[in-house]
């Protein structure tokens, strides 16, 4: 049996020929759009048919119309031949027509603000860009970045060793935290910041996280003896407990403003002795991906303009 009509294997010139036809209605019209003879073509299909083993065209009078499997055929082939003809133009002028894609994975403990504003580069492009994004734990999306099913991994912590991946990591940004809370609580705390929050109702992230490490360091160090009210992994669920006031919550300086804005609550202080660290993680060292250098530059410039930039450090 000749392998390009064997089962499971598709011989795209039959199918193209057998494409042809169903646009057209007939072997005739067919055989002319197509330059060969309609004996030609009538061998093309029925190869086509006996290697996928169904009935695709049934005549009707002096036309052929498609059956059931065949309208199923025709619109696989439609969907084909529209890429293919892409392809073409995309080689031809340099563009695809489609969107470019960027696909990020997320680490579930970045905070959404920042995850926004990095990702607003890319949509702020000339060229449309259409974004699919994932959030998850870090270790699960890895793997997924070792495929090229994604073409970044926004961390807030470096990957480090325990892994398999070649992979590239690059300093985002870092910035200190805000300590905020609603009015009603803030108005009720007394003296200076830090002081000031010394055993008052704090909503933490849950510990082993970064920024909750950093905390304890912090609290430890500066005396703050923070009343734990709730430990929340969800940094979302954390600044609406915020929002309710049901504690002061720490927050990266670099949105704090957003943060201000969204949540209608004020800063009781700031401090540079906890950081905040971002970093994307790629397969690329000097990537090269026109809306991930977008954001990669937006970081750098608006974001966290003062954070001193560091060389990229291989993962594996």
């Amino acid at each position: 049996m000749d392998p390009k009509t064997s089962p499971g294997r598709l011989n795209y010139r039959h199918l193209h020929y057998f494409w042809a036809v169903a646009r057209l209605g007939t072997l005739a019209r067919a055989a002319g759009e197509l330059h060969v003879s309609q004996p030609a073509i009538s061998a093309q299909l029925r190869k086509l048919e006996r290697s996928l083993g169904v009935k695709l065209l049934e005549r009707s009078g002096r036309t052929l119309q498609l059956t059931e499997t065949g309208r199923q055929v025709f619109r696989y082939a439609e969907e084909i031949f529209a890429v293919g003809g892409e392809l073409v133009e995309a080689v031809r002028t340099g563009s695809s027509g489609r969107p470019l894609e960027l696909r990020v994975g997320v680490a579930d403990v970045v905070p959404k603000m920042v995850v926004y504003r990095l990702l607003s580069a890319a949509l702020a492009l000339a060229e449309p860009v259409q974004l699919h994004v994932r959030e998850g734990r870090p270790e699960a999306l890895i793997a997924d970045l070792a495929t090229h099913g994604l073409d970044l991994l926004i961390t807030d912590a470096p990957l480090g060793a325990g892994h398999s991946v070649r992979a590239f990591e690059h300093l985002l940004g870092e910035c200190g935290i805000a300590v905020l809370a609603t009015p009603s609580l803030a108005g009720g705390l007394v003296g200076a910041f830090p002081g000031s929050v010394d055993g008052a109702p704090w909503l933490l992230p849950t510990p082993g996280s970064a920024l909750r490490r950093s905390l304890d360091r912090w609290f430890a160090d500066r005396g703050v003896r923070p009343r734990v009210v709730a430990e929340i992994e969800d940094g979302a669920l954390l600044k609406a407990f915020g929002q309710a006031g049901a504690g002061v919550f720490a927050v990266p300086a670099a949105v704090e403003q957003e943060i201000r804005r969204q949540y209608g609550v004020e800063r009781i202080g700031v401090t540079d002795e906890v950081i905040e660290r971002f970093y994307g993680i790629s397969v690329e060292r000097r990537i090269r991906h026109p809306a991930v250098l977008a954001v990669t530059e937006l970081a750098r410039v608006e974001l966290f303009p003062a954070t001193r930039q560091r060389s990229v450090r291989r993962t594996d």
